[in-house]
């Protein structure tokens, strides 16, 4: 098992934008290997509720929550929840969201998101509810191809759903080294810049753990989290996530924000829930991405939440 750590992307920038200050509670969502949460803390938070739906990342967190008992608690669980989390609503100061899978969650064989390593066909970021095994033995071709198409944006979809349903009449596939292999097979003319089976495991990871889902109940629970001039923060990693951050905060920080289907409608007149804070996206820098290639496709984009306005009623 690799030992290499967890690198957080675009953690001066995102500690930056959420303008930390003493005494403040602030929220990392995704906990990971603790990264944003240190920074939050080393850059003054009062406290920390770090959350992580991988119980592996609340075990191995203990030791930085044993560092800071009165100022971080950990909490496993769903980051869309968080609103749960807190003792008062309306009363966090920052949101952080780093979006993903972690190196930690790729390096260990047995958690099943690595095509590079064999180990089960698993892909579950909390251990529960079905595998991605139990998805490619059950789930018709043509919905396979439109996962696979939708959101790994492969153009070899058909002719992968197809390999998997083939292989499957024979035998069930269960590790991930047999469908890296077979999405290697079905794919004619790779791309020599990233490995045949990325984007097939990008999109089954993805369905595994309703991520795209997860995010926007996340970003909607961020706006009932915060109060006025709290600021979320969120770092992406592909066009889905970023679409999905982009018009939340775009269409929620105009003069009629558009209704959300994890959030009330605000009704006509209703005036703008957030400020941008960023037109565009906040992008890693040469030296980030020479330090650690993962963050060459990271995006950065964060708001401020506004104090609610009342509707002017005209006689």
């Amino acid at each position: 098992m690799s030992t290499a750590p967890h690198i957080p992307v675009l953690v001066a920038e995102t500690v930056e934008m959420l303008q930390v200050s003493a005494g403040g509670l602030y929220i990392d969502g995704t906990f990971g290997a603790g990264g944003y949460t240190t920074a939050l803390l080393e850059a003054g938070a009062g406290r920390v509720i770090g959350i992580d739906r991988d119980p592996d990342a609340i075990r191995d967190g203990q030791g930085l929550a044993a560092r800071y008992p009165d100022r971080l608690r950990l909490v496993q669980g769903p980051f869309s929840a968080m609103d749960t989390y807190l003792d008062a609503p309306a009363s966090a100061d920052g949101v952080a969201l780093d979006l993903g899978v972690s190196s930690m969650q790729l390096d260990r064989a047995e958690r099943g998101f690595s095509f590079l390593q064999d180990g089960p066909l698993d892909m579950r970021m909390s251990g529960e509810g079905p595998t991605a095994a139990d998805l490619v033995n059950t789930t018709d071709e043509t919905t396979l191809a439109d996962w696979i198409w939708r959101y790994g944006d492969e153009r070899y979809s058909r002719r992968i759903a197809r390999a998997i349903v083939a292989t499957r009449r024979e035998r069930p596939l269960q590790r991930t080294g047999e469908l890296a292999a077979l999405v290697a097979k079905a794919i004619p003319r790779p791309d020599p810049h990233h490995h045949p089976a990325t984007r097939t495991f990008q999109a089954l990871r993805i369905v595994v753990n309703d991520e795209l889902g997860e995010l926007e109940r996340g970003l909607a629970a961020s706006e009932r989290v915060l109060r006025a001039g709290g600021r979320c923060a969120v770092v992406t990693f592909h066009s889905l996530e970023d679409r999905i951050v982009k018009s939340f905060f775009r269409d929620r920080s105009t003069a009629q924000p558009r209704g959300s289907r994890h959030l009330p409608d605000p009704g006509p007149g209703a005036a703008p829930r957030w400020r941008l804070l960023t037109r565009r996206p906040v992008v890693p820098g040469a030296a980030e991405i020479a330090a650690n290639p993962r963050a060459r496709s990271a995006k950065l984009r964060a708001a401020e939440r506004l104090a609610p306005q009342p509707v002017e009623v005209r006689p």
